[in-house]
């Protein structure tokens, strides 16, 4: 499955996980996202969404 929303197209980040001594290691940060059923001009459609497109209401989820 791959980690990009389709609305908002958020994707992995990556950074550094920054231990107590300052030292630095990389690491990525993951979206939150699911594959939900949406509607896409009147036809239902299994997308990759993020959470948050979810909870502010961008889709309009299929039943």
């Amino acid at each position: 499955m791959s980690k990009k929303c389709v609305v908002c197209g958020k994707s992995t980040k990556f950074g550094n996980t920054v231990t107590f001594s300052h030292r630095r290691l990389n690491r990525k940060f993951a979206p939150n996202i699911h594959k939900v059923k949406v509607l896409i001009n009147g036809t239902p459609k299994r997308v990759n969404v993020c959470a948050n497109c979810l909870k502010h209401g961008k889709v309009e989820r299929a039943n």
